[in-house]
């Protein structure tokens, strides 16, 4: 396994008991953390439809929510993290849902995979997070035998902004999650090299989650984001973007 400083927050900040128990209820409590955990189920299971018997990877799985999600629908899921404090809540949860899941303590910066070794691999609000994301996209691709889904926060949006102070919080000592955020050109570039292309794309938010959290009305959001989209807005500003890239035939 490749050794990254260990004390990168992306690996400290999830090795907390507390934190790994706390997460859930942190990213998608109340009705709009409720809209983002939906949507994310409906874009993943539309990406890699269809799914029922196939082997999928969940890298970074956290809690295990997109991998028991996965489970649910048919597919054989391995889920790996970093954290073991996390893998327990998701044991924990994959139980009380009743699904079969395997999950196992891994980096992203080096699976211990064959390469094609799944069908497809999943990636969630982890590249933003990693201290090298080019190689952790790079080793998604190489376990993966078709296809890649994955997601990001765009430059071209509201997550600029929140990116910036955070990583001057960060830099002024304070304990946040520092996270970058990506041109849509070095994302394909990495890809490209991997031998894989995007075939699909989808653009949550105009706006940022933070906002609509601070509104806290899942019908406002709808309204707020489709306004915004019929007048072209989403597709440029929307984030996070999550896409689904496939193999390029040789």
């Amino acid at each position: 396994m490749s050794d990254p400083a260990r004390d990168h927050y992306s690996y400290s900040m999830y090795a907390d008991p507390a934190m790994a128990e706390a997460f859930e209820g942190m990213r998608f409590s109340g009705p709009i953390g409720r809209l983002i955990a939906t949507s994310q189920e409906q874009v993943i299971a539309a990406f890699l439809d269809p799914v029922a018997g196939r082997t999928v990877l969940d890298v970074g799985t956290g809690t295990g929510r997109a991998a028991i999600a996965l489970a649910h629908r048919g597919a054989v899921v391995t889920g790996v993290d970093a954290s073991a404090e996390m893998l327990a809540v998701a044991r924990r949860n994959a139980g009380l849902a009743k699904v079969s899941v395997t999950f196992a303590q891994d980096d992203a910066h080096k699976l211990n995979f064959a390469d094609g070794a799944f069908d497809s691999v999943i990636c969630l609000r982890v590249l933003m997070h990693t201290p090298d994301w080019r190689q952790s996209l790079g080793e998604l691709c190489r376990v993966a035998r078709t296809r890649v889904v994955f997601d990001y926060p765009a430059l071209a949006s509201a997550a600029l902004l929140q990116s910036v102070t955070r990583r001057v919080a960060h830099a002024a000592g304070a304990r946040t999650e520092a996270y970058r955020v990506f041109t849509d050109a070095s994302v394909r570039g990495v890809l490209k090299a991997n031998g894989f292309a995007i075939t699909r794309l989808h653009r949550q938010f105009v706006l940022p989650i933070a906002f609509h959290k601070r509104i806290n009305s899942e019908s406002a959001t709808r309204r707020i984001e489709r306004a915004m989209s019929r007048v072209g807005l989403n597709g440029l500003f929307g984030s996070p973007v999550t896409l689904v890239a496939e193999h390029c035939a040789s």
